[in-house]
C-alpha cells in the first residue's frame, strides 16, 4: 500500500503552528429558562470557537512524524491482512473492545456480563445499554465507509441515532443535530467558566459538510486524515451528547475507507483512554493550531493497540485449542466444533441464538450448552429463564485483558521514554 503525500502551503499555517488555529467569534446568549445562580442568569454573550474550514487544507507531517505514521500504518495493514482473514471472529472481539474503551473515555462504565446481556436485548443497566448502542453506531458507520466508499452526514446521523434512540432522556434528539448553543467545562446553566464553546448551532451542517469533504480525500496520510477528522469533529460538537462516541467512530470509518483496515477494528481508544487528560489536551492543541500532537498521540495509540492485538490472536488459539480438548476433539462439522468456532466472534449468547445458529431442537440445544458448561466452555450470565444468556468467560477475559494491557504498554511507553513521551519527542518541533 502506497502513501501519498501532500504538499503543505507555508501561507495557509500559521507561525509557529502546523495547522489553521479556531477563530472567536462573540454571540448574543440568553438562557432559554432562567435557571441557576445569578451569575448564570446574568451571562449575555458567548465566545464561540469557530473551526477552519479544511475541505482543501494540505497537511505535511515533520520527517519524524511521518516515519512513526508509517510504522504504525504497516503494522496495522499487517494485522489486518494476516489475522483477519483468517480469524474472522477476531473482528467482532476487537470492535467491542474498542466500544468498551471508547465508552470509558466518557465515564461509562459496566461489567461484561452487563454488556454482554444488553447486547443480546436482555436487561441491562444504563451503562451496558448506552455502550452496546455505542457497539452498534460504531459497526453501522463503519458497514457504510467500506461499502459506500464515502464518509457522509447520513451516516453519522444514522450512527448517532443508534447510540442515543433507547435513551430515556435524549431519545427525541437521536439522530439530529443540535439546535441550540453548547459548551463544554464550567456552569451547567450557562457557559460561563466554559473551558470550550463551540461553533453556532446555524453553522454546523456548513461545517460537517466541509469536514466530509475533508475526510472522503485520498491525498492526506491515512492515520493524519483519522486524527484530524475526529479532532474537527469534536471541535463542531454537532450532537446534545455522545460526540467523542461518534467522533472516535470516524477514525476507523476513516481507515476503512482508505483500505487501511478491511476486516477488523483495532481497539486504538484503549490507548487513548490510558492517557486520557493528555488527549483532551492534544484537542486543545489542535483548535491552537498544533495538529501533529493528537496526530502522534493516534498514531502511537494505533501501534499499541497493534501489537496487543496480535497477542490475542495467540491467546485465543490456545483457548480454543484448551476447548476442543475438553470436548474430546469434536469432528469438524459438528455442533460442539462449530459452536467453539462461533463464540469466538460472540462470547455471549443465548439458548435461543445457540439453536438459531446451529439449527438445533430445543432438546439437542440443552444437551449441547450443559456439554459447554461441564467443559467450562460456558457459564450462565443470567438465572434459569426462557432465553437464558450464557458467558465464554475465558474470551470474556481475554477482552478485559487486551484493553488493560494496551493501557499498561502505552503507559510504559510514555514513561520509559528517554526523551519523554511519544508526542513530546524532538521530532514533533517544527
Amino acid at each position: 500500500m502506497t502513501e501519498p503525500s501532500a504538499t503543505l502551503d507555508p501561507a495557509a499555517v500559521p507561525a509557529g503552528g502546523d495547522w489553521p488555529p479556531h477563530g472567536t467569534e462573540r454571540r448574543a446568549w440568553r438562557q432559554s429558562v432562567v435557571r441557576g445562580p445569578r451569575a448564570d442568569r446574568a451571562v449575555r454573550f458567548v465566545d464561540a470557537r469557530i473551526p477552519p474550514r479544511i475541505a482543501e487544507q494540505a497537511y505535511e507531517p515533520t520527517r519524524g512524524l511521518r516515519t512513526q505514521l508509517a510504522t504504525a500504518t504497516d503494522g496495522l495493514v499487517r494485522l489486518d491482512q494476516v489475522h483477519g482473514r483468517n480469524l474472522g471472529a477476531l473482528s467482532q472481539l476487537l470492535l467491542r473492545t474498542e466500544s468498551i474503551a471508547s465508552s470509558k473515555i466518557e465515564n461509562i462504565e459496566a461489567s461484561l456480563s452487563d454488556y454482554g446481556k444488553a447486547l443480546m436485548g436482555q436487561r441491562a443497566n444504563a451503562s451496558a445499554v448506552s455502550m452496546a448502542a455505542a457497539t452498534e453506531a460504531l459497526s453501522g458507520i463503519i458497514v457504510t465507509a467500506s461499502s459506500d466508499g464515502r464518509i457522509t452526514r447520513d451516516a453519522v446521523l444514522r450512527a448517532h441515532h443508534a447510540l442515543f434512540r433507547s435513551h430515556p432522556d435524549l431519545a427525541s434528539k437521536a439522530g439530529t443535530v443540535r439546535t441550540a448553543q453548547n459548551w463544554i467545562g464550567g456552569s451547567d446553566y450557562s457557559p460561563r467558566n466554559a473551558l470550550f464553546v463551540p461553533p453556532p448551532p446555524e453553522t454546523v451542517v456548513e461545517h460537517l459538510d466541509d469536514l466530509f469533504a475533508f475526510a472522503n480525500r485520498d491525498d492526506v496520510l491515512p492515520l493524519a486524515q483519522a486524527a484530524i477528522v475526529h479532532a474537527q469533529f469534536e471541535s463542531i460538537h454537532p450532537f446534545v451528547d455522545g460526540n467523542g462516541r461518534i467522533g472516535r467512530t470516524l477514525i476507523h470509518a476513516v481507515l476503512r475507507r482508505r483500505g487501511v483496515t478491511r476486516r477488523l477494528t483495532v481497539p486504538i481508544a484503549s490507548g487513548l483512554t490510558a492517557h486520557r487528560e493528555r488527549y483532551f489536551e492534544a484537542l486543545g492543541d489542535y483548535r491552537r493550531g498544533d495538529a501533529a500532537t493528537i496526530i502522534a498521540l493516534l498514531a502511537s495509540a494505533t501501534m499499541w493497540a497493534t501489537h496487543e492485538a496480535r497477542r490475542t490472536v495467540t491467546n485465543l488459539q490456545l483457548i480454543h485449542d484448551d476447548w476442543d480438548e475438553a470436548l474430546g476433539q469434536p469432528a469438524d462439522g459438528a455442533p460442539d466444533s462449530r459452536v467453539l468456532r462461533f463464540l469466538m466472534a460472540e462470547p455471549i449468547i443465548t439458548t435461543s441464538r445457540v439453536a438459531e445458529v446451529l439449527g438445533l431442537d430445543d432438546d439437542a440445544t440443552a444437551a449441547l450448552l450443559e456439554r459447554l458448561r461441564r467443559a467450562d466452555v460456558l457459564a450462565p450470565l443470567t438465572a434459569r429463564g426462557r432465553d437464558r444468556v450464557w458467558g465464554a468467560h475465558l474470551v470474556l477475559d481475554e477482552v478485559r485483558d487486551l484493553s488493560a494491557r494496551i493501557e499498561r504498554l502505552s503507559l510504559r511507553d510514555a514513561g520509559d521514554a528517554v526523551d519523554g513521551p511519544v508526542w513530546a519527542r524532538p521530532w514533533m518541533g517544527h
